[in-house]
């Protein structure tokens, strides 16, 4: 955790990730598995799991997902409404074709995320996309060669601002 004072709004404050599946080699389940890191912030030095402390994550190029040996002919989704017989199950071949591989990729995200009321929130800070183009290129940082998170606006802000106070434990 911070050791300033009053700066904890800059731990808090959430980054976003863009994700482009056209040149990420990974397969949908390391691919979630990270992402779900992401939404969760565990790479985050403050992370809690009482609390939402995670990024946004933009994923494109989600038509390009690829799995490992026969799981897009072989896994299976199922849905019931609670009703008798209303069973329904759908390849995994088939939800591409139906909802795109965004679906898919959210299924994926869902089950690794802790079952909890967090779960929903984090969610929502998942947005997929089957093509390139997304309207979230200004949100996303680019962190080491482009911009850094010292170049922010903000926090050039409270840097210039008064001495912050160091607590000594």
């Amino acid at each position: 955790m911070s050791q300033i004072i009053g700066q904890t709004r800059l731990a808090y404050s959430r980054s976003w990730h863009h994700i482009s599946l056209t040149s990420d080699p990974r397969p949908l389940g390391r691919l979630a598995s990270a992402i779900a890191i992401t939404l969760m912030g565990k790479h985050k030095p403050i992370y809690d799991p009482s609390t939402d402390c995670g990024d946004y994550v933009v994923c494109t190029g989600l038509s390009q997902l690829h799995t490992t040996g026969k799981k897009m002919q072989k896994k299976k989704y199922y849905s019931h409404t609670t009703r008798p017989g209303s069973l329904k199950e759908m390849t995994m071949e088939a939800m591409m074709r139906k909802w795109g591989g965004g679906e898919v990729l959210r299924r994926a995200v869902r089950g690794m995320l802790p079952k909890n009321r967090l779960r929903d929130e984090r969610m929502a800070r998942l947005k997929c996309f089957e093509g390139e183009a997304h309207p979230y290129p200004k949100n996303i940082l680019k962190l080491g060669t482009e911009t850094s998170i010292a170049d922010l606006p903000e926090v050039q802000e409270t840097s210039r601002g008064a001495a912050p106070t160091q607590v000594h434990a």
